[in-house]
């Protein structure tokens, strides 16, 4: 099974996103028995619903993140993902750093699509910061899922 461990600071705005964006990918794709796909924050305190703008931005896009609770990345995550997309710099540096065994997985979110710049945090933000962010992440998930299976695929492989 693919698996793809979306990470942000708090869960509950930019990697949920992603989470549910890259979830409503896989089905479109046919392939959603084939993923595992969770999310997870830095300094996230578990058992957190998404921000309500978060949730709205979801919708938009008819998506439900309504269920989602937040959870800390742990090394049981980091061991059982074959794949772990950072929205920043500094998510990965903190993931090198306290789990080096890990870090061949880490990987910034816009290295999807061949670049590498930092996913803003839209939180204490307006709807449009919101919007931004789910263009954004969409964008990088609609056009670099090849890229993305790829990396997952060859992780597994290792």
């Amino acid at each position: 099974m693919r698996s793809v461990l979306f990470v942000c600071t708090a869960n509950r705005c930019r990697s949920p996103m992603a989470e549910a964006l890259l979830r409503a990918k896989v089905a479109q794709e046919g392939q959603a028995e084939e993923w595992r796909i969770e999310s997870a924050g830095t300094w996230a305190e578990p058992g957190i619903a998404v921000t309500p703008l978060t949730q709205g931005a979801m919708q938009k896009r008819g998506l439900d993140v309504s269920g989602h609770r937040s959870q800390a990345i742990d090394g049981g995550l980091m061991r059982t993902m074959g794949l772990i997309l950072v929205m920043t710099d500094s998510h990965r540096e903190s993931l090198c750093a306290e789990f080096p065994a890990e870090a061949h997985k880490v990987v910034l979110v816009s290295q999807l699509i061949g670049q590498t710049f930092n996913i803003d945090d839209p939180v204490a933000g307006t709807e449009q910061d919101y919007d931004v962010c789910a263009d954004e992440l969409t964008r990088i998930i609609d056009a670099g899922f090849d890229s993305l299976t790829a990396l997952v695929d060859d992780n597994r492989r290792a």
